[in-house]
């Protein structure tokens, strides 16, 4: 017999993971291998019974403090070990029933077959490019999405108008047919999906020549998505109701929508912050005044103080992003660097020259008055 893998290994979580991030763990992937929506997948159905007797330790404090103490060994007849399904909690197999019950809206039990029984869609995950100002400002686009739709010409039984089904004869309509397996607990009797008419119940006299007895189709639509002001990068959205159709009446998925963000030429952002490098004068460093920058909404005038040193941060207020979900606005900071002209023309050189020679005569009659009072 294979060697069993760990049971956190099994979950995802870490050991010191709590009852809900067990719970949570656990719920994810027994969606991703349920044998209701991978029939006839040997695999997938393996994965899951793994999965089960993984949660079954994991969620009795009893059995979990056994198992992180002996491991797998506490759990083996030979080694003197009990079941870890009829713990102090009274956890057995029958219990899985109702822990899906409680997960999925239904278990196994025979009286009430999953395949029969209304279940959501399956979400649908895309992403979407905007403009930074798109991001900013909010906008609205437009997108083509491939989904699954019921059949119009069947309205989503698989059968042919006009026809109808008759009941599997196989599982007499229950859609579940019971097996016994010898395990090393004993004789386990599980069910399963029928294979004649894989869990429906039902078998189809003549399918439907559209959707080939699926009861699905793929179909091209346009949704409208409105991207709220202030969104950032990565952000997701949420459009409940609008992923895959449902089954047998059920509700449909979400459609979550990762939003990418196109970076612009002048701006960065940070939270809601606008960040700028901004070119100034040298004249307009020393001497100070107003100088146009550019701002989401338009150029505004931002002072300059005198004597302001290159890579000096000006804040300018209320000039950012806005907030999510708020009228408020991060701020715009201005890094101001000053411009160092590479030519320059005659009349410029000269009055270069004439300040260079005045601050050097500061400089030296500074020196001097400063040797004498020595």
């Amino acid at each position: 017999m294979a060697e069993k893998r760990d049971y956190y290994e099994v979950l995802g979580v870490d050991k010191g993971a709590d009852d809900s991030q067990i719970k949570s763990a656990f719920r994810k992937k027994a969606k991703d291998c349920h044998p209701d929506l991978h029939p006839n997948d040997k695999q997938k159905e393996a994965q899951f019974k793994e999965l089960n007797e993984a949660y079954a330790v994991l969620s009795d404090k009893e059995s979990r403090a056994k198992y992180d103490q002996f491991g797998h060994a506490a759990f083996d007849p030979a080694s003197g070990g009990g079941n870890p399904f009829s713990g102090a909690g009274g956890f057995g197999f029958g219990d899985f029933g109702d822990i899906f019950s409680s997960f999925f809206g239904g278990g196994f039990s025979s009286s009430t077959p999953r395949r029969n029984a209304p279940m959501a869609g399956d979400d649908i995950r895309c992403s979407m490019t905007i403009t930074f100002e798109e991001a900013a400002f909010g906008t609205t686009k437009e997108i083509l999405l491939n989904r699954e739709e019921n059949c119009s010409s069947c309205n989503g039984s698989g059968a042919k108008a006009g026809t109808g089904s008759v009941r599997c004869s196989n599982c007499n309509g229950s859609g579940k047919i019971r097996v016994q397996q010898n395990t090393f607990v004993g004789v386990v009797t599980t069910s399963r999906d029928c294979p004649n008419c894989r869990g429906t119940g039902q078998i189809i006299k003549e399918t439907c020549p559209d959707c080939r007895g699926k009861g699905r189709l793929k179909k091209q639509v346009r949704l409208q998505v409105k991207v709220p002001a202030g969104a950032d990068n990565g952000n997701m959205l949420n459009m409940s109701g609008q992923g895959e159709a449902g089954y047998r009446g059920g509700p449909r998925g979400n459609l979550y929508i990762t939003i990418n963000v196109k970076p612009h030429k002048l701006f960065t952002r940070k939270g809601y912050d606008l960040l700028l490098r901004q070119p100034i004068t040298y004249t307009t460093a020393v001497l100070g005044g107003e100088i146009a920058v550019p701002t989401l909404s338009g150029e505004e005038k931002l002072t300059i103080p005198a004597g302001t040193q290159s890579g000096t941060t000006l804040c300018m207020r209320d000039r950012g992003v806005q907030r999510l979900n708020s009228n408020s606005k991060g701020d715009l900071l201005v890094t101001v660097i000053v411009d160092v002209p590479k030519k320059l023309s005659e009349e410029e050189r000269t009055l270069l020259q004439r300040l260079a020679e005045l601050q050097n005569g500061a400089v030296a009659t500074k020196g001097k008055k400063n040797f004498f009072k020595k």
